[in-house]
């Protein structure tokens, strides 16, 4: 399974089903509340069937060429349950999820699912900017008395600096099968875009709070 050419065939295949969406003149406004000439919307994965598939298939390949353990498999609402739910029912392990919040009645859970204290959970996620929307799910997930250690994304930012922000505190390591730069480069290689706008988001990539500045 060599790195490059995985990550470059996931890109591809999250722009050809319009999973990831360009606005230059209007950017987007992400989950962080920062600005960004690109969105990408991993959601969309579970309408296409045999690209769903190939993705899980490099999920599982990449899970266990790292050798990452766990007990549980835990999907963070919402757009994190469905890839979850793949994923436990490909490695036959069980599955949690984890709400944003308590649920407010009944029992008041904030995570659903059989558990016992002390294991180990993987958190499942659609995607991840600059980590810090998944401090709520970890937290949650240790208040129980259960380990994590690792959350694994389809497609993360890789662009902001980790050390800036609250997951850095957490001890946890970001997995992924895509990141912003495979986008670049697929963009590039198949010139879906003018040198100019090419060139906007190789700013954007190298220097996100510059572009920003210009941008405001």
């Amino acid at each position: 399974m060599k790195e490059s050419n995985y990550k470059e065939i996931v890109a591809e295949i999250l722009i050809n089903i319009g999973s990831v969406k360009f606005s230059f003149d209007n950017p987007f406004i992400l989950t962080s509340g920062q600005k960004s000439p690109v969105y990408v919307d991993c959601r969309k994965i579970i309408s296409f069937i045999n690209e769903r598939n190939k993705i899980l298939d490099y999920a599982i390949e990449y899970l266990d060429e790292k050798k990452i353990a766990f007990d549980l498999i835990a999907g963070g609402e919402t757009a994190g349950i469905p890839y979850a739910a793949f994923l436990s029912e490909r490695f036959q392990k069980k599955m949690i999820y984890v709400r944003k919040k308590p649920k407010g009645f009944g029992k008041d859970q904030q995570i659903e699912g059989n558990y016992e204290k002390g294991q180990k959970v993987i958190l499942i996620e659609d995607l991840a900017t600059d980590g810090s929307s998944k401090v709520i799910f970890i937290e949650a997930i240790r208040r129980l008395g259960l380990k994590v250690s690792d959350i694994f994304v389809i497609f993360y930012y890789d662009i902001f600096d980790i050390n800036k922000t609250s997951l850095m505190n957490l001890d946890v390591n970001i997995h992924s099968l895509c990141t912003w730069k495979n986008i670049i480069n697929v963009v590039s290689q198949k010139k879906l875009f003018s040198e100019k706008d090419i060139d906007n988001l190789k700013i954007f990539l190298n220097d996100p709070e510059g572009w920003r500045q210009k941008n405001e």
